[in-house]
Formats: structure tokens, sequence, C-alpha cells
């Protein structure tokens, strides 16, 4: 009796031991697998990871490029700093990172290796050269470069925390809506892009100009960021940048492929934020299934709303001019737009 009730006992508890140890077994080679998964995020930029493809592939020299203003930076203070991440995108991540050698903070950009175009080497160095000498007081300046052995690369530029100019516009503060600040912004972007066309030997098209991509110091003086982006990614991933900028309505009507970004879309780009300044309203029509920028709509938005605000240094032609040039960049024919010195010419005509 005894015998048969052990081996009865056997029967039932073998096969249940059993599936314990299988399960522990899976659990322990899945949190392993998890674990190992993380280390790995390539959205990291304080790990070094393989970002190739493959293991067997030869590891590069890292590399830490540094410009004008970036003379501290270092490869171990880059990838040692604490992170906070403050953005993210199909084509990269930012971060917000404290230094710990000089105590400065840094935005540091890691583009993600699927989504960096593929170039010769002096070809990719004269891109980051070419972005690198770049300085203008409404320009936000690269620091530094930075190209880890595994593919790895970071953009690091300053960090301004006075938030960007769509978060300045929609606020509802009061210095949002002054004249005197919209004209200073209006020219201040102006004078960036005119820069990148025609303060270069070889002119830069910015090719992602947006209310978000324009930085504020405490004086509300703009930095254009972001410019030139598209050179260092590959097609598909610019594509996505131009999809996300056309359903936010920045998108000039003539380009179909990132790859045909001219000065002319600029200047599209340009009058949409300028008619965003004096409305205070987001740029795309979301009720519209083709969220195009519906001009007439936000025309008569900027005169109610500006017109409304009563200040005395304003008056109603000061307002129409400014609207008439913002309608001008925004023309559907590229080649009726203005260049950006024609449309600092009129805004200076407007503030005297």
């Amino acid at each position: 009796m005894k015998t048969h009730l052990l081996k009865l006992i056997l029967e039932v508890s073998l096969p249940i031991t059993f599936f314990i140890v299988v399960f522990i077994f899976f659990f322990f080679f899945r949190r392993k697998t998890e674990s190992n998964e993380l280390q790995n995020d390539v959205e990291s930029p304080y790990e070094k990871q393989n970002f190739s493809g493959s293991e067997t592939e030869e590891e590069e020299e890292e590399e830490l490029v540094i410009f004008n203003g970036g003379e501290d930076l270092t490869i171990c203070d880059i990838l040692e700093a604490p992170g906070e991440v403050i953005g993210k995108s199909s084509y990269g991540t930012l971060y917000k990172a404290s230094l710990q050698r000089s105590g400065k903070v840094r935005v540091l950009r890691f583009l993600r290796p699927l989504c960096a175009v593929r170039l010769e080497p002096k070809e990719f160095d004269g891109v980051i050269e070419s972005l690198g000498i770049l300085r203008h007081d409404n320009l936000v300046p690269l620091l530094g470069f930075y190209v880890g052995n595994r593919g790895e690369k970071l953009m690091i530029h300053p960090f301004f925390g006075s938030g960007n100019l769509s978060e300045f516009i929609r606020c509802g503060d009061v210095e949002s809506h002054k004249w005197s600040n919209i004209l200073s912004i209006t020219t201040g972007i102006a004078k960036a892009l005119d820069h990148l066309h025609t303060g270069m030997q070889k002119p830069i098209v910015h090719g992602n100009l947006k209310s978000k991509n324009i930085l504020l110091d405490q004086s509300f003086r703009p930095r254009v960021s972001d410019f030139g982006l598209h050179l260092l990614l590959n097609l598909a991933a610019g594509q996505e940048m131009l999809e996300a900028s056309a359903l936010e309505g920045y998108k000039a009507p003539e380009l179909m492929k990132m790859k045909e970004v001219s000065k002319e879309s600029d200047v599209y780009s340009f009058g949409v934020i300028m008619l965003e300044l004096v409305s205070s309203k987001l740029p795309t029509n979301k009720s519209s299934t083709s969220y195009v920028l519906d001009h007439e709509r936000l025309l008569d938005l900027c005169r109610a709303e500006v017109l409304g605000r009563g200040e005395e240094d304003m008056t109603k032609e000061y307002v129409l001019e400014y609207i008439e040039i913002a309608m001008s960049c925004c023309s559907p024919s590229p080649s009726l737009r203005p260049s950006f010195k024609q449309v600092l010419r009129k805004l200076e005509e407007i503030k005297n």
C-alpha cells in the first residue's frame, strides 16, 4: 500500500517539478535577453554599442571634432555626462547633459545609425565642417561632433533654457503678444536664414524650418536650430522629416522629396512662422483632411488678433504690411517668393 502511494506521489510530482524547472529557466532566460536588449538600446549615447549590424566588422577609432566654443569638450565628458531626454524624433534623440568637468549644460543630438547618410569619409567630413564653422547671433552653433568606435554619432550644441518659439507663441504670456517682440523675433530669424543662404561660400538650405526648431534666449532673441540636418540623413529619414513638416503646415507645396528643398522652400516655411507669430494659432487646419495651411482663414485671424491688442506702437497699416510680407513668402509659386534680403528690407521699413 505504501509502495503504491509513493509511486502515485512520484507520478504526480515529477511532471509538476519538471514544469517548474522549465518555467524558472525560461523566466531567467527571458530576463537576461531583455537586459541585453536594454543594454544595446541604440538611443543611448552613453553606451558603447555595435551600431554596424555586424560584430565581425572592424571597429573605427572614436573621434571628437571640436569647433569654436567647444574647446572644453572631451570624449569622457560627453560619454559620462548624466543625460535627460528632452526630445525625440524618427531620426534621433535630444539629451540635455551636464558635463562633469566644466559644469556646463549642453544638448547632445544622437543620430540613429539606421537614419544616418552613408557618404565617403571626406564628403561626410566636408558636411560637418560646413555646419561647424557657421556662426551667427541668431543660429544655434555646432560646438562639436563625436563619432564613436562603433559608428555612433553625436552633435553637441549649447543649451537654451527659455524654450522654443512654438511654446512662446502659445504660452499666452504678454511678451508673446508685444508687437516689438514679434518684429524683433521675425527679423532675427530672417537674418539667420539670410546668413545660411548668402553668408557662406556654399549656401546651406535649412530644410526643416518650423517654430519648434527656433529657440529663444532670455531676451527673446531667436536662435535657429536644426539647419542642414537633412544633409546628414539618408533618403528614407529625410522623407519622414518632410512628411512631418507637411502635417504641421510648414512644407512648401512644390516639395515632393526632401532632396528637393531649396532657398525658396525655406522662405515659404518662414512665411508660415510669420503668420503663426501674429495669429498665435497653429498653421494647420486640423478639421481639413488635407492639412493644408488655410491662408485666408489665418489672415482673418491675424487681423482680429493683432489689431485687437491696441498697442501704441502698432497701427493697422503696420500689421497689414507685415501680413502682406508673410503672404508673399507663402506664395504657391516659388519664383514669386522674396529673398531674405528683400524680406529684411521690408521689415526695416515697417520698424521705421
